[in-house]
């Protein structure tokens, strides 16, 4: 039976990447937290980093929200779902409120958060209104209010607020001592940030919320619906799934797919040399930083043979991303250096300083469109022709190869398993001929 439900709801956006979304996110999460609030966090947008960072401060999972790669319904039913668990739910947008298609802000207004502009106040005072005003005008959206952050003193906090006009100065944040450090694809993940908590209690600690203008927050409403069962296309079939610092950007609800469709995971871990389970029906190898970890990847004997030996076995092995790039014949670091790896898909990686990839994407499967995304800052050099591409959204150009070899199927495409379960399941099932 539909249930409908209300909830406190902010959506924590900004004028541009940079600003200190996840920062301010975390900071306030942790701060919620720790008043003995239950909160539960989304991502707006595909994005693996941010939210390990978000789970680590508000203590629970978090999952992606995008209109486009989710999908309206599932955002709806994720958003209801959070509602029956938790006090507030805080979502931190992507890039810019306005950026992308569809935006931070189309999310916003589809459900009817309102949102939290942060804005980096260390180089600016009055001029933070005139950025608020625009990004609640343009759209426009339901502005609930600001979060200033890096901000040097009460008396610039001031001067921040009153140029606000009718929009309230909900937070404020000083420059921090201690942040949280980047990398080639964004944050440090959690596990590398030494005493991490010690640096979000005080994150929490210095962010300072104005009690009147959060309790002036109206609720927003959601409707509840039971979501349909999904079809049991893996049932009785083990998939062996890659974890560890090498292998680690895994969608959660990709995993609730996996068992959704009745499948049983078992995880292992290539950097620790484990060899493929035994007991595997299939191989899943997510994205993550092999880059970082191609030395002792190299010198991991029994996972190389092993997955060479599924290989020829004809176990389905799918890899995205870092998975692939540790399937190729050699993976060049950062620093230049070139490390064998599997071998099993022809051809180099090679990490560059810019971009390589970067979007949401879709590929054409006899199932019907499986959706997802692409970021790398790595190229693979292969003489082996693509057996497909995928198609980049929204301008419908070419976009990432897609490579088969014998029950090996191989991109930088991150897919989005619950755009369509079965296209999955028939990726990681073995063909008969």
């Amino acid at each position: 039976m539909d249930s409908i439900l209300q909830v406190k709801a902010l959506m924590v956006s900004a004028v541009a990447s940079g600003q200190g979304k996840t920062t301010v996110t975390a900071a306030l999460a942790r701060k919620l937290v720790r008043q003995g609030q239950r909160v539960r966090v989304f991502k707006c947008g595909p994005d693996f980093i941010d939210p390990m960072i978000l789970e680590r401060a508000s203590g629970a999972r978090v999952q992606s929200l995008d209109l486009w790669v989710v999908g309206r319904d599932a955002c709806r039913y994720l958003l209801a779902q959070a509602a029956q668990e938790a006090d507030v739910i805080l979502i931190e947008g992507v890039m810019g409120l306005y950026d992308g298609a569809p935006s931070s802000a189309d999310l916003a207004r589809e459900f009817g958060v309102p949102v939290m502009a942060v804005i980096d106040a260390s180089a600016m005072a009055q001029t933070a209104g005139a950025l608020a005003l625009g990004l609640r005008d343009y759209g426009p959206v339901t502005m609930a209010g600001v979060a200033a952050n890096r901000v040097a003193s009460s008396g610039h906090a001031a001067m921040v607020a009153a140029s606000m006009r009718d929009i309230p100065l909900l937070a404020t944040l000083p420059r921090q001592s201690a942040s949280l450090p980047e990398r080639h694809l964004g944050l440090v993940v959690p596990a590398e940030v030494a005493a991490i908590d010690t640096v979000l209690d005080t994150l929490a600690e210095q962010l300072a919320i104005s009690a009147d203008a959060w309790d002036a927050l109206p609720p927003v409403t959601l409707r509840h619906e039971q979501a349909a069962p999904l079809p049991q296309l893996l049932a009785g079939r083990t998939i062996a799934i890659a974890r560890d610092a090498a292998f680690l950007f895994i969608y959660p609800a990709n995993l609730d797919t996996l068992t959704g469709m009745g499948a049983t995971l078992r995880f292992f871990s290539p950097l620790a040399d484990d060899a493929v389970p035994d007991e595997a029906d299939a191989v899943f190898l997510p994205g993550g930083y092999p880059e970082l970890h191609a030395e002792v990847l190299s010198q991991a004997r029994h996972w190389r043979a092993s997955i060479r030996a599924a290989h020829a076995a004809g176990l389905p092995i799918l890899a995205e991303c870092g998975g692939m790039m540790a399937l190729a014949d050699t993976l060049a670091d950062q620093a230049g250096a070139s490390w064998p790896m599997a071998g099993l898909l022809r051809g180099d990686v090679r990490m560059q300083a810019r971009l390589a990839g970067l979007g949401s994407q879709a590929l054409a499967t006899p199932q019907g469109t499986l959706r997802g995304h692409t970021f790398h800052y790595s190229t693979l050099t292969t003489d082996r022709p693509p057996s497909a591409h995928t198609v980049k959204h929204p301008s419908g150009a070419q976009g990432e190869a897609w490579y088969q070899r014998g029950s090996l199927t191989a991109s930088y495409f991150h897919a989005y398993f619950p755009s369509n379960p079965a296209a999955v399941a028939a990726l990681l099932t073995r063909t008969t001929s």
